[in-house]
């Protein structure tokens, strides 16, 4: 079918420098060097099957006037003014970029760093990773533009220049339990935390040993190591090994992350072991028992658990009971860690101290054999009496909750990976890393 020109619409104009037809097939509008201007209100319409029309890529956008308020899917070859000051707004990115399409966002009203501008990637990677960014900075301004399947988005303008994640980590660190001698073991140190780390970052998982049992009068416990995590921007955590049960006629029970409990003595009161040493806030851990009995057949203090102190004995033969642990539900059901060790009576008759809840040691009686302390609970270990089996700490553990929609799957140390809910959990027993 012929095409057909409407003279009337050309007749103002120099239709030599305008509009020029080469073949059956092109249409020439304008000459190099020349600007064509399109009325207000007019309306460019693609029915044929040229790409990129009507869009700017390749580092170029159009700013739109509308302000940006509330949520809302962008457009590629669009620049966007972002108003934050009522609360912080998600921007969906294309599904299906293509290589170049450029968008960018301004912060209107420099209240980013009150609420922030979060980019929802929308299935694409944001500089290589799964990551979606968020933008917290007054003032500052982004541009993006998209490069391929592998690195996706790539900020080509960025006031703040670092990866950035908007997704948090929740850390549960617990240590090592201590060993039990004649007084429990106390039990690892148990702390938490939730951070954001940036795109990239290795995060170093340590997880603390159990501390062996001192079983040769007057031999303690020894207590428990420490467990840790450390990365590049992170607030290093770290969970103090829990203290050793002291044996006879040792003073007091070893200081630990939860403390140790006191060891038996035929003439004097022995103290319990200190608990959240060194100090930190929350408290990782609370003291051990201590034994005010000098006489047969000489019970013992229970160590301290995360959630109590430890039993003392007093006036009796029955030694103390270890301190509770703390339950914590990381890893989607609720989980008790970090109960300290039962004390050991010396000699017979009397009666041992349980083990706290959360992995803690019963004690025993002259020539028991004790309980250990919980492995990857980070329990103490119980007491026993003279030519006895102290129980031996259990070991830590540190447990990840990473939101699945953003989880790398980049880890070592083969953490067991479960899921719960939205979440993506590591559950570390031995030391590794992930990598955001």
């Amino acid at each position: 079918m012929a095409s057909i020109i409407r003279t009337d619409a050309l007749q103002n104009l120099n239709t030599s420098n305008i509009i020029s037809q080469t073949n059956a097939t092109t249409l020439t509008i304008g000459a190099s060097g020349q600007t064509i201007s399109i009325p207000a209100g007019a309306t460019i319409l693609n029915n044929g099957t040229a790409t990129n029309f009507g869009q700017t890529y390749n580092g170029a956008v159009s700013w739109t006037s509308n302000i940006v308020t509330s949520a809302l899917t962008v457009s590629a070859g669009v620049g966007y003014f972002v108003n934050t000051s009522s609360a912080a707004i998600t921007a969906t990115l294309p599904a299906s970029p293509t290589v170049g399409a450029t968008i960018a966002f301004s912060d209107y009203n420099r209240t980013f760093g009150t609420n922030a501008l979060t980019l929802n990637r929308n299935g694409n990677n944001f500089q290589g990773a799964p990551a979606s960014p968020s933008y917290n900075t007054n003032g500052q301004s982004i541009t993006i533009t998209y490069a391929d399947s592998t690195k996706g988005w790539i900020p080509i303008v960025d006031d703040d220049a670092a990866n950035k994640v908007s997704y948090s980590i929740d850390f549960l660190v617990v240590a090592g339990g201590g060993g039990g001698s004649s007084g429990g073991g106390g039990a690892g140190g148990y702390r938490t935390s939730t951070q954001s780390p940036n795109v990239g970052t290795v995060i170093t998982v340590t997880v603390g040993d159990g501390g062996a049992a001192g079983n040769t009068s007057p031999n303690a416990g020894s207590s428990g190591s420490n467990s840790s995590i450390s990365g590049s921007g992170l607030t290093t955590i770290t969970s103090a090994g829990g203290g050793g049960g002291r044996q006879t006629e040792q003073i007091a029970g070893i200081d630990g992350g939860s403390g140790g409990g006191g060891g038996a003595s035929n003439d004097k009161n022995t103290q319990g072991g200190f608990g959240n040493t060194p100090s930190v806030s929350p408290s990782q851990g609370n003291n051990g028992g201590s034994n005010s009995n000098i006489y047969s057949p000489y019970p013992t203090g229970g160590g301290g658990g995360a959630n109590a102190v430890g039993g003392s004995a007093s006036g009796g033969s029955t030694s103390g009971n270890g301190g509770a642990g703390t339950a914590s539900s990381i890893t989607g059901s609720s989980v008790t860690y970090a109960g300290g060790g039962g004390g050991g009576n010396y000699f017979s008759p009397g009666t041992p101290g349980s083990g706290g809840s959360g992995g803690g040691g019963g004690g025993a009686v002259q020539t028991g054999t004790a309980t250990a302390g919980t492995v990857n609970l980070g329990g103490g270990g119980g007491g026993t009496g003279v030519g006895g089996t102290a129980g031996s700490g259990g070991k830590g553990v540190v447990i990840l909750s990473v939101p699945t929609a953003s989880y790398s799957g980049t880890t070592t140390g083969s953490p067991t990976i479960t899921t719960s809910g939205s979440n993506t959990i590591l559950k570390f027993t031995g030391s590794g890393s992930y990598t955001v």
